[in-house]
């Protein structure tokens, strides 16, 4: 891709360019972190789906505590993402 000569474009020209290639790179950001997000949940669900490695017949309270932190953390992300809770308005 050609720069604008700075000296030869119009400012309002360089100004556009600027906020485009802004606009591109916050876009290339955003996808990777929703990439990142994605694999994070998809791992998340495979371990729930194993029970957290965790025997259903040797749950102890130990891992209810676990399982109770984990829950909090999660609260934390859904209540921001969704406006509740103290996220609420």
């Amino acid at each position: 891709m050609t720069r604008l000569n700075p000296i030869t474009t119009p400012r309002h020209q360089l100004r556009a360019e600027k906020a485009r290639r802004n606009k591109e790179a916050a876009l290339n950001v955003f996808t990777g972190k929703k990439a990142e997000i994605d694999t994070m949940l998809e791992r998340l669900q495979a371990l729930s789906d194993d029970h957290f490695g965790t025997n259903p017949d040797e749950i102890n309270w130990g891992n209810v505590g676990t399982l109770e932190h984990y829950a909090s953390l999660l609260k934390r992300i859904t209540d921001s993402a969704f406006e509740e809770g103290e996220h609420a308005d």
